[in-house]
């Protein structure tokens, strides 16, 4: 069986003022080989970290492009396809068996304090409900299509809510937008860039 590694870096660090930007890059090899299997960046927005540079010329760092999910912009055009699914109240309960035992996903408490009504789902999991949806959709059931994937989260979720993804297809990249139909709002954002496209599109 193969053994892998992988390896995590600091990838950008940005003075927002009130808040500091965090980006990490973890690459994921095969030990015996070197062969790179994965690469995930991740931006951590830090409440209260900024503030510690030179306002008029505040402190920015980043060793890779901005991430594209970043600048995306939804098509004023219909979506190429919509789809519905609906997460489950124990969502939440349910993901944390991926490891993340965050207990803003789980107490009622912590969530409060932290300004919501009650325990809000995993962004990634709502991530994986609008990849789903695509594969489902676009993709024709099959995942080996999907080259990347980047995503913008903007809402928090509720465990139980209904999740619309609406999809733009353009070339080889899907723009895809969710929202949280109970309240209308939008809650994610991104685009996947495809190896190719399904034969039945």
């Amino acid at each position: 069986m193969p053994l892998y590694l992988t390896r995590q870096t600091i990838a950008g660090f940005h003075d927002k003022g009130k808040a500091a930007i965090l980006e990490l890059e973890t690459r994921s090899y095969e030990k015996e080989s070197g062969e790179l299997l994965t690469l995930n960046r991740t931006s951590v927005f830090l409440r209260g970290a900024g503030g510690f540079s030179d306002p008029s010329k505040p402190f920015t760092y980043s060793n890779y492009p901005v991430n594209p999910a970043s600048a995306m912009k939804i098509p004023k055009t219909q979506p190429s396809a919509v789809f519905e699914d609906c997460t489950q109240p124990p969502q939440a309960l349910l993901y944390r068996l991926s490891g993340d035992y965050n207990p803003l996903h789980s107490d009622p408490m912590i969530a409060k304090v932290a300004g919501f009504s009650r325990p809000i789902l995993h962004g990634l999991c709502t991530l994986g409900f609008a990849v789903r949806a695509i594969i489902k959709c676009i993709c024709r059931g099959h995942p080996d299509m999907v080259k990347s994937i980047f995503a913008r989260f903007l809402l928090h979720v509720y465990p139980g809510e209904a999740l619309i993804t609406e999809m733009w297809l353009e070339g080889l990249r899907v723009i895809y937008q969710v929202k949280a139909k109970e309240r209308n709002r939008a809650v994610l954002l991104g685009c996947i860039d495809l190896h190719r496209l399904a034969a039945s599109l």
